[in-house]
């Protein structure tokens, strides 16, 4: 090899090392300030979370872009990474890829921080978070999905589904579809990247973890083909002189189907009831207010806790019944679900009945960056009217009582047994 290559193969070689050490400076701290414009997206609680004092997008767009003013690097990571850049465009001969130390640094950003749920959308992942599902693109995997630490995991599975078919069960995590494993799933990227046109197919990666909070598990591949599958979101029975009502999700309209739902039963002759959410993922919180409001005369029902401090929801006082409730739990009852648990119990105007709950008391906000993309984090937290936390820990039942089988369950057997108890007693 001549003098003159190896000359060029050691500068190639230098320069290599060189974008590496950046690499890895830039990874432990985060780039610049992030100054937040446009507005946010949250899953079914925009309106909801701006009564809370959030900014409406009008009002975020006319607000100071936040920036190095008054930052130092004794108390700011934008003003530490600001100097290491200034010393970097000043002194060294090599450039680096701002998009990718972009991502690097923020990814890095996140994992320093104790919001499981913080996360980074470069531009090409905040587009598909954002995309609207194409019109007649409504066909699933039937899987229900819900969201632990940010990843989206398996809450029900349809009985009949392609996915029930091949194994899928509940409590697997989505670790791949189509073989994109680039980042984590939230549980909107899943349910979007999989609503396509019945007939379709999708290829997902499962984890399964021996643990709901285990980050590895054994990971396994289904080829799913996408059907349109109409399964109600509240069905009943009557059980001798019991109405039990199960609700699967909280939907929009959640508050309007249990309210035909009890006085439905009412006509049956129910004179106490059984609320079932088990499995149910949570949605929307104004509507877990509202299904409250049907069996809560007065007080508080939630508490929301933000930066800003706390604010509460209470009763209207327009019940649908005065009969005596039992309200089933188990550990994948999460989110707003959980916020109707703890606002029955703490207002003694229900029993639970079955096991802890998910502990997912949180409300995320994605905000779009000014540089592009978008940060998602946590703004609130929800309380129990009495004020104990639900993140973290959950809604404890009053009466604890394990899962049986499909064909035993034990637990509905206990509820249906105490709601007729309650009668009597």
């Amino acid at each position: 090899m001549k003098h003159g290559d190896k000359t060029a193969v050691e500068k190639a070689r230098r320069a290599r090392e060189r974008n590496q050490h950046l690499a890895r400076v830039l990874g432990l701290v985060v780039i610049v300030a992030v100054a937040f414009v446009a507005g946010f997206l949250v899953r079914g609680e925009g309106a909801f979370l701006a009564t809370l004092g959030f900014p409406t997008a009008g009002e975020e767009a006319n607000a100071p872009a936040s920036g190095q003013a008054g930052k130092s690097t004794f108390d700011s990571v934008s003003a530490r990474v600001s100097e290491v850049e200034d010393v970097l465009a000043g002194n060294s001969v090599v450039s680096y890829d701002l998009d990718a130390a972009t991502a690097q640094a923020l990814a890095a950003f996140s994992a320093a921080t104790e919001d499981d749920y913080l996360t980074y959308f470069d531009p090409a992942r905040y587009e598909l978070y954002v995309r609207e599902s194409a019109e007649d693109s409504h066909a699933g995997i039937g899987v229900l999905f819900s969201e632990y630490d940010g990843r989206a995991y398996v809450s029900d599975v349809f009985e009949g589904s392609s996915a029930a078919a091949q194994g899928v069960q509940q409590g697997d995590f989505v670790a791949a579809i189509d073989g994109d494993d680039s980042h984590e799933w939230s549980m909107t990227e899943t349910v979007k990247a999989l609503s396509r046109e019945d007939g379709a197919t999708a290829v997902v990666t499962w984890m399964r973890p021996s643990t709901q909070e285990a980050d590895s598990g054994e990971e396994f591949t289904t080829t799913l083909e996408c059907s349109t599958y109409a399964v109600p979101n509240v069905t009943t029975e009557l059980a001798g002189t019991v109405g039990y009502i199960k609700l699967k999700q909280i939907t929009q309209n959640a508050d309007d189907l249990v309210d035909e739902a009890v006085a439905s039963l009412t006509a049956q002759g129910a004179t106490s009831f059984v609320l079932d959410i088990r499995d149910n993922p949570g949605g929307y919180l104004t509507q877990a207010v509202d299904v409250a409001n049907l069996f809560v005369k007065s007080g508080v029902i939630v508490e929301i806790e933000t930066l800003d401090g706390s604010t509460t929801k209470t009763a209207t006082g327009a019940v649908a019944t005065d009969a005596p409730l039992v309200v089933l739990v188990n550990g994948y009852t999460s989110a707003a679900a959980e916020v109707l648990a703890a606002a029955l119990q703490d207002n003694q105007r229900a029993q639970v009945v079955g096991t802890q709950t998910m502990g997912k008391g949180s409300v995320q906000v994605v905000r779009e960056l000014s540089f592009g993309g978008a940060l998602r984090y946590t703004a609130a937290y929800y309380k129990s009217p009495l004020g104990h936390d639900i993140d973290g820990v959950g809604v404890l039942p009053d009466k604890t009582v394990a899962a049986g089988s499909a064909a035993s369950d034990a637990q509905k057997r206990l509820a249906l047994e105490t709601a007729e108890s309650l009668v009597q007693g």
